[in-house]
């Protein structure tokens, strides 16, 4: 349970003003069909953090555990060093011109897939699968759950909802928990 507690936790934050929310809200306001948008959201996630979820089981397998640690540690320290840097949605991840809900739900898959290759929120997913190695389906549901707590409401409530949040203060938030997590696992080497 820990570990989709987690997962959802500090994607939810991590999301808030990153480029994939920014891209949820383009979507919203270009598509205006909110059900095959989110539903696009929900297929590119958990295929993206799927693969991020293997990734980091294969990457606790191939590295001993203090290697692990310090890898861990040094990574949540870096992602809460990425939090406090705002992100922009690059021109080419810009949702072209399509008709019906079934060409949104592609365009939303393909558009929303990319965006989170390499993205904050893949990278922690990858951290967070090698940090709970046993438990990565939790992890993966977790992140995906975090993804649409985050994306749900951009796409529902677009514009209005974006410019109420404080995104700095969240941003600040999710640092603070990404240098926790890796001060605890930097603090499990000295054991």
């Amino acid at each position: 349970m820990e570990s989709l507690l987690v997962s959802t936790g500090i994607v939810a934050l991590a999301e808030m003003g990153d480029k994939t929310q920014l891209l949820s809200l383009i979507l919203a306001a270009r598509y205006r069909k909110p059900i095959p948008i989110i539903l696009g959201i929900l297929i590119a996630t958990l295929v993206n953090h799927g693969l991020a979820g293997a990734l980091g089981g294969w990457i606790t397998q191939m590295v001993g555990p203090a290697l692990l640690r310090w890898i861990l540690g040094l990574g949540f320290i870096a992602m809460g060093a990425w939090m406090l840097i705002p992100d922009k949605l690059d021109e080419t991840e810009k949702p072209k011109a399509v008709k019906g809900a079934f060409g949104v739900l592609c365009a939303t898959v393909v558009v929303f897939f990319f965006a989170e290759m390499g993205d904050k929120t893949q990278i922690a997913t990858v951290a967070l699968a090698a940090r709970f190695s046993t438990d990565i389906l939790a992890v993966v549901a977790g992140t995906t759950i975090g993804m649409m707590l985050a994306n749900v409401p951009a796409v529902l409530l677009g514009e209005r909802f974006a410019h109420r949040l404080p995104i700095r203060l969240v941003h600040r938030i999710a640092a603070a928990v990404f240098v926790a997590l890796g001060v605890v696992a930097l603090m499990d080497i000295a054991r």
